[in-house]
């Protein structure tokens, strides 16, 4: 028996979940399918661009992600203390940059003048978009919903696209989310589809090592596909590693970013019996694969920021990746 989103997930617990959604029979519906023959592994770019828009619009950071061909994984971050930090205009823009919403919202948009009855359904309205833009339910329906819309287009079929609902798994311990980090970036290692993590295509590992998509470009680009209310978003990277900070409220993983890429290249390199790949053991460190000295290496970090045009508050400033 299935269990209510409401009972497995609590932030008052833990702000920090693993989600998972699995393509129908565990097909390859995103990936290059053995039975026909056909190519499907561009979708694995669109979920990978749609993975970052929608943390731009919620509540929701991105800690890790890896998207399979016939799965994904993602490690998340609520933050639904954020959107009290939002203006009625803001939440209601960023909904909209998703859905049409209905016509008492397209006037508000408009500025058409209301009247009090109007002002106070559109009250209620905003309240629920404000729930929704910290709900991981909200985020994971955003998700999987167009890609499977894409696919079933695609394809010229109808029916299910991924297997019954997504599941979550709440991450109660420093340990056990960057345990589940390690496990998410290894994926595609462990599949024996990539010799390194910096070589892993559409991982959250391979983005923080080499960032490749432009998020300006990515979020305008479907944005106007939607056709939807372009709402200038401010540009969200993966939620930042963060290990000299002492105000345990701020938000990021109180970890350094260098130590979590030599604890993915360690775990990397050992062999399990029932997985396919791993890390060749005759390979340097990956630091050292990478040629990074440390003056570089802080310098790319604390430019981390800038790189990706992120204006965080002071509260999440990027942490020094000093070692």
């Amino acid at each position: 028996m299935t269990l209510p989103r409401k009972v497995l997930v609590c932030v008052d617990d833990t702000p920090f979940y693993h989600v998972t959604s699995r393509c129908v029979r565990r097909s390859f519906l995103c990936g290059v399918d053995d039975a026909t023959g056909n190519d499907y592994s561009h979708r694995r770019l669109f979920i990978e661009q749609r993975i970052h828009l929608l943390s731009s619009l919620f509540a929701i950071d991105i800690a890790a992600y890896a998207v399979m061909s016939n799965h994904l994984h993602l490690v998340v971050k609520l933050s639904p203390e954020i959107i009290n930090e939002w203006s009625d205009h803001e939440v209601v823009s960023r909904w909209t940059s998703l859905f049409k919403g209905p016509f008492l919202i397209q006037n508000y948009l408009k500025g058409v003048n209301l009247s009090p009855a109007e002002q106070g359904a559109l009250n209620d309205i905003i309240a629920s978009y404000r729930l929704r833009l910290a709900d991981l339910g909200w985020f994971m329906k955003c998700l999987n919903e167009p890609i499977a819309r894409m696919a079933n287009q695609e394809d010229g079929c109808t029916g299910h696209f991924w297997e019954a609902r997504y599941r979550s798994q709440a991450l109660l311990s420093e340990e056990a989310l960057l345990s589940c980090m390690a496990y998410v970036d290894l994926n595609p290692i462990r599949a024996n589809i990539a010799l390194t993590p910096e070589q892993s295509e559409h991982t959250s590992v391979k983005e923080r090592i080499n960032p490749s998509l432009n998020l300006a470009k990515t979020i305008t680009k479907l944005l106007q596909t939607q056709r939807l209310n372009h709402f200038d978003v401010t540009l969200k990277p993966l939620l930042s590693f963060e290990d000299n900070l002492t105000d345990k409220d701020q938000f990021g993983i109180l970890f350094s970013l260098k130590d979590y890429l030599e604890l993915v290249d360690q775990t990397g390199r050992i062999v399990h019996d029932d997985k396919k790949g791993a890390i060749a053991l005759h390979l340097p460190k990956i630091i050292e694969r990478l040629g990074i000295d440390r003056k570089t290496w802080l310098n790319n970090v604390t430019a981390f920021e800038k790189n990706y045009r992120q204006h965080f508050s002071k509260r999440r400033q990027l942490a020094k990746a000093a070692s």
